[in-house]
């Protein structure tokens, strides 16, 4: 199990889990209704030509999809599917060896693809639009490029940042879809879909219940149905209804806005021991006990979507609803949301608070 079961990210043991809930076409697919449908005319199009489908892009959080449409992409154009990484291809000569062994009409799924080295990056952008690679023979002067022609294939990519993409690459995929967050109306869906393929008996309040903890992710429901399915079988009546979903959530650590031990740890100590702010962030990491690379990557993007931290030029301060979470009054100082101007996310945000000698916390000033 991952060590925070709100983690939207996942190991080979997840991933394994997660593959018998995947859906095999676009019409099991829950969510995402705009990209559903302009993926479908994409590839309803392609076959309608008997050809390959337009290079593929699917950017968005981890969790919502992306790995899951691309095999719906290769289910749906009857092609098999060859997956890679972007962390997994580091010389131009890996993936050349990946794309020469191709066959027509082939998918190429590469994950992460924004994470590719800058040579196989300027080898993908000749063989996505020419389907061709140049091979190189021998060394300095003699070099040799040999072209070698590709079968006509499809890539779908995917991306958790897709600004990180050169545009050279970006613009040479024929439909870019982004996923968002997923309705807590929708979370019900795909954890109804769920339960009926694990065997599981889900009420509409247990699956209401655990569909608004998910924040927003379907990989996130799935995994907390699991853990609700095993409290219910171990201390419960077997049923996942809301009493079960409460009370093995409790246990996990998730209240019932989807925040886990980390998260309130990060607002506890913003709220309780720097009345809301300023703080840098390094000195919040160190009063969490945490590297601050961990809490801006993993706490901080949840709670700043939720509107309960905001990351200022001068550092981290809790929002209004933060006090209201925690049961807290906000003391008469305490920064109202409105009153400070949100300022660029430089990933430090450290100001005169760290500065040696300081306090840790700053108050306005004017």
């Amino acid at each position: 199990m991952n060590e925070r079961l709100v983690t939207t990210g996942a190991d080979e043991r997840e991933r394994a889990a997660e593959s018998a809930l995947r859906p095999h076409g676009l019409e099991e697919f829950v969510g995402q209704k705009v990209v559903r449908e302009q993926l479908s005319l994409v590839l309803d199009a392609a076959k309608a030509r008997q050809a390959p489908s337009d290079h593929v892009l699917f950017s968005g959080p981890p969790g919502l999809g992306k790995t899951t449409l691309a095999m719906i992409v290769a289910s749906e154009m009857g092609a098999p599917l060859r997956q890679s990484s972007g962390p997994a291809i580091q010389h131009a000569g890996d993936l050349a060896a990946v794309l020469s062994s191709l066959d027509e009409g082939e998918v190429l799924f590469l994950d992460e693809i924004h994470r590719m080295a800058r040579p196989a990056e300027e080898m993908l952008y000749i063989a996505m639009e020419d389907f061709r690679v140049d091979v190189v023979v021998g060394k300095g002067a003699g070099a040799t490029a040999i072209p070698l022609e590709l079968p006509k294939f499809t890539l779908v990519g995917a991306t958790t940042r897709a600004g990180l993409l050169p545009a050279p690459l970006r613009d040479r995929f024929g439909f870019t879809g982004y996923l968002d967050f997923y309705t807590p109306e929708e979370l019900v869906q795909v954890l109804r879909r769920s339960a009926s393929l694990l065997g599981v008996q889900l009420t509409a309040e247990g699956a209401a219940e655990i569909g608004g903890r998910s924040r927003g992710t379907p990989r996130i429901a799935n995994r907390l149905l699991r853990r609700v399915r095993d409290w219910a079988q171990v201390r419960g009546s077997g049923i996942v209804d809301r009493s079960a979903a409460r009370a093995a959530l409790e246990v996990y650590e998730v209240d019932e806005r989807g925040l886990d031990r980390l998260d309130r740890a990060v607002l506890d100590a913003l709220c309780r021991r720097f009345g809301g702010g300023p703080v840098g962030l390094s000195t919040l990491a160190v009063v969490v006990g945490e590297e601050a690379e961990t809490v801006e990557t993993v706490a901080e993007p949840f709670l700043v979507r939720e509107g309960l931290l905001g990351r200022t030029p001068r550092g981290r301060i809790a929002l209004p609803d933060t006090w209201g979470h925690l049961g807290l009054t906000p003391p008469r100082d305490a920064p109202a949301g409105a009153a400070w101007q949100l300022g660029p996310e430089d990933g430090s945000d450290e100001g005169p608070q760290d500065a040696p000698g300081g306090s840790g916390a700053q108050g306005p000033t004017g």
